[in-house]
């Protein structure tokens, strides 16, 4: 799985997008959102791919240009925001919350790859995740905009 987030503006319009790679088969996803942040958008395309793999049991490897996500996860960051209960104000709990339910259910590696630099899927996610920005029909991120 290859996922991007992009923010016009931080906040501002924002979207992700989704490449999910598994034989032959390769199945693209975005959606756009009215007002949020380039850091929910990341967590967001890594969540929607999770939530689009219909066998559980296979081993996922997500590659994401965000350091946020992929560290939180492979560094234990993410463990520790729970065990505190997201003490000390940490954003975007929703998402993490709902992320960390899905990994518990699957075996997930994280694994960053430089943004802009020539892989070509990251580049596909980038520009669906910026025309999904861009888009006319964009939705409520509620988790961010009920906080603000």
């Amino acid at each position: 799985m290859y996922t991007d987030g992009a923010s016009r503006g931080n906040p501002g319009p924002g979207g992700y997008g989704v490449i999910l790679l598994w034989n032959n088969h390769r199945k693209e996803i975005s959606k756009g959102f009215r007002l949020t942040t380039n850091n929910r958008m990341e967590l967001m395309a890594v969540i929607t791919g999770l939530e689009a793999i219909t066998r559980k049991e296979l081993p996922v490897r997500i590659y994401s240009d965000s350091q946020y996500v992929v560290r939180a996860v492979e560094e234990g960051w993410l463990k520790n925001w729970i065990t505190t209960g997201f003490k000390g104000g940490k954003k975007n709990r929703d998402l993490w919350t709902r992320f960390h339910f899905l990994s518990i259910h699957m075996n997930i590696k994280m694994i960053w790859v430089k943004g802009h630099a020539d892989n070509p899927y990251n580049s596909r996610c980038d520009e669906l995740a910026t025309a999904a920005a861009d888009g006319k029909h964009l939705f409520a991120d509620e988790g961010y905009e009920t906080t603000v």
